[in-house]
């Protein structure tokens, strides 16, 4: 008896034991079922999210001075060097110079404690008062909720216009009122509002709900202090950031007047952290999901054998006629092993399937992630169905195998 002559007897077997396989089956499907719909799910899951990546700045980095504050400190008792921060003159050559792909903005804090007025309301002085230029909201996805964002123009011109956060505008206007080309004050100067950012929401109502943005050329006008300056580069694919980082650093140190052989003047960082913590998180997902689905296929291969070994009992007389006209015990011992592997790969394909479309399901419920085909766990999914046969179906098979003939036959 060869291989496809063991194939087609295991189908034979099955067909005529029908309700026993598809609850045999039953019991694979729901173990492959949870394997492939819980990894399922957070492929969808993760995919979602990792589209979302460069909005969320994951294809960003941040040049900032170093020290921020431009103060040395000590390491090891040594004094380090000072570096002054960047300031708006650096800021806007190093966004004239960089030509390489990819989009610039520049942003100060001017205060963290304004006081905005609009006619007889005044706010609390509470508000955070920011410039930058038209980059900004995108790089940081940010979405304009009224109105419109800065144009190049409006920051070229060094316009009087504002785009103001959520809570701004519950404070100053009333309900009936649209603040869309309304005039606020603050710091002694008079703005038009032409866009209101999308509720962001959080503990204490802070952020960009809290704050106002007007022209990055104005910060050099209405502060009364020296600020200090920060740039964003963002890239529109990840795999250029390295070659931008090199093209900003070279840019950055000759603005900067850092001279051959000396540190940088100024740090670099990738705004990649978020994309590495959903990385780190998704992978221990991963082995939570593939244990859970590893326990349930568990319980199924025992399931499995213990159906083989009421198979193998109930066909004894069977194997003894087989083995009286001639079939070794290794022939047996295939046919047992084959009929466990083909119920094992119907259990797989149908739990393959279900899971796949339960996966997609909690992912669509939980995120806006597309229909996710996890072509590596349905191959790991069947070939552990195979492992799973094997495993299940040898102790039977080899039981049948041995069975004495004359015994056999004589089986009631």
């Amino acid at each position: 008896m060869d291989y496809l002559e063991n194939i087609r007897e295991g189908i034979r077997s099955v067909k005529g034991n029908r309700l026993r396989t598809i609850l045999t089956a039953l019991i694979i499907a729901i173990g492959i079922m949870s394997l492939v719909g819980i990894l399922t799910a957070i492929e969808g899951i993760q995919s979602s999210v990792g589209s979302n990546f460069a909005s969320l700045g994951a294809n960003n980095f941040d040049i900032e001075a170093k020290g921020l504050d431009g103060r040395g400190g000590t390491s090891q008792g040594v004094q380090q060097k000072k570096y002054e921060p960047i300031g708006y003159k650096e800021a806007q050559q190093f966004k004239d110079k960089y030509d390489y792909i990819g989009s610039v903005s520049i942003f100060s804090r001017i205060t963290g404690s304004g006081e905005v007025k609009y006619g007889s309301e005044i706010t609390t002085p509470t508000i955070n008062i920011n410039a930058t230029d038209e980059n900004y909201f995108v790089q940081n996805a940010y979405e304009i909720a009224e109105g419109r964002n800065f144009t190049a123009l409006e920051i070229q011109n060094n316009n009087n216009v504002a785009v103001i956060g959520a809570n701004v505008v519950k404070k100053l206007f009333p309900d009936n009122v649209n603040p869309i080309n309304e005039n606020i004050s603050f710091l002694g100067s008079r703005f038009k509002i032409i866009g209101v950012l999308e509720e962001k929401g959080g503990m204490g109502g802070g952020g960009s709900d809290q704050s106002i943005y007007i022209p990055i050329g104005l910060s050099t006008i209405v502060a009364d202090r020296v600020l200090r300056y920060s740039l964003t580069v963002s890239v529109p694919d990840p795999l250029l950031l390295q070659t931008a980082i090199g093209e900003a650093t070279g840019v950055m140190r000759g603005v900067r007047g850092d001279r051959v052989g000396e540190e940088n003047s100024f740090n670099i960082e990738k705004s990649e952290s978020l994309a590495d913590r959903m990385e780190e998180i998704a992978g221990y997902l991963r082995i939570g999901g593939f244990s859970i689905g590893a326990i349930t296929l568990l319980g199924a291969s025992i399931g499995l054998m213990n159906i083989m070994m009421v198979s193998v009992t109930e066909r004894t007389r069977e194997i003894g006629i087989r083995k009286a006209i001639g079939a070794s015990p290794a022939k047996i011992r295939l046919q047992f092993l084959w009929e466990a592997i083909v119920i094992c790969q119907l259990g797989g394909l149908a739990g393959v399937i279900l899971g796949i479309l339960i996966g997609n399901g909690i992912s669509a419920l939980i995120s806006e992630g597309g229909f996710v085909v996890p072509w590596l766990w349905m191959i790991v999914g069947l070939i552990i169905c195979v492992a799973v046969g094997l495993i299940s179906g040898y102790y039977p098979a080899h039981k049948a195998s041995k069975l004495d003939p004359i015994e056999a036959l004589r089986y009631e």
